[in-house]
């Protein structure tokens, strides 16, 4: 029960942080999930609720989007998901590297946990040092932006700070940004998910349909009330927070202590 309350509570900020924050749904989002279960089904399972959240905002804007845009950037992000979510389940099997002891209790650094948190701390940089927030990149690079935001949605759900970089510069107008990024992100949700499914039967899944579809009615009530309350706030104080609060997390998963 205690772990349906965090995590509920964590999606509905977490969804309306992402109106301001410029964090993605599943940044921070995952970490959470990763207090109670191993990290690449905490992957997984982030991956069903950042997919819900995204299906209804492309109910919502997804009539905006610039189709061109998504073909050059959505089909490249599918195939490089593909390979980053296969991946994620070859390391995923790894043994530990080292185990350590803190009194009595034993904590383990694996593979997995190694990598996620690595990317969690590069990404989590992205956002608060002013020279990584002012990258951007032409639309020449377009496909390349793709291939790179594709792999690491599908290898650890971190997909938004690279598309973003990407699309800004892509001559769209703010409807078709926030709709051809959305519908970007759902296709490669869809790829990822397909990937992850061998995980789910042997995560439980089925025991945790309660949690997930509370998360999700969580996430969907946090978009809601964030569009119609803080579309036009930004916050840059919530953003190094947030910011630092995953730089942190990443360490404690880097160390094995979660």
């Amino acid at each position: 029960m205690a772990e349906i309350i965090i995590i509920c509570i964590a999606a509905f900020f977490t969804s309306i942080l992402t109106f301001f924050s410029g964090f993605g749904l599943g940044t921070i989002l995952m970490p959470v999930f990763a207090l109670f279960f191993p990290v690449e089904v905490a992957i997984a399972l982030t991956g069903v609720v950042h997919f819900s959240n995204n299906l209804f905002k492309m109910a919502l804007v997804g009539k905006n989007t610039n189709k061109q845009v998504l073909l050059r950037f959505g089909i490249p992000a599918i195939f490089a998901s593909f390979a980053g979510a296969w991946l994620l389940m070859q390391i995923s099997g790894f043994q530990p590297l080292f185990s350590y002891h803190l009194g009595e209790k034993q904590f383990e650094v694996t593979p997995i946990k190694l990598v996620i948190a690595v990317l969690l701390f590069f990404f989590s940089l992205l956002e608060i040092i002013p020279r990584f927030q002012k990258i951007q990149f032409g639309k020449n690079k377009l496909m390349l932006g793709g291939v790179l935001s594709g792999f690491f949605g599908g290898l650890a759900g971190i997909q938004g700070a690279l598309r973003s970089a990407f699309l800004i510069k892509a001559g769209l107008s703010k409807e078709a940004y926030i709709a051809t990024g959305v519908v970007i992100a759902s296709l490669v949700d869809i790829t990822r998910l397909s990937v992850y499914v061998e995980r789910f039967s042997t995560s439980g899944l089925h025991e945790n349909v309660g949690l997930i579809v509370s998360a999700i009615a969580s996430a969907v009530l946090g978009a809601i009330i964030g569009k119609k309350l803080l579309k036009k706030i930004t916050l840059q104080f919530v953003q190094v927070f947030v910011a630092i609060m995953l730089i942190l997390i990443a360490l404690a998963l880097g160390t094995g202590l979660i």
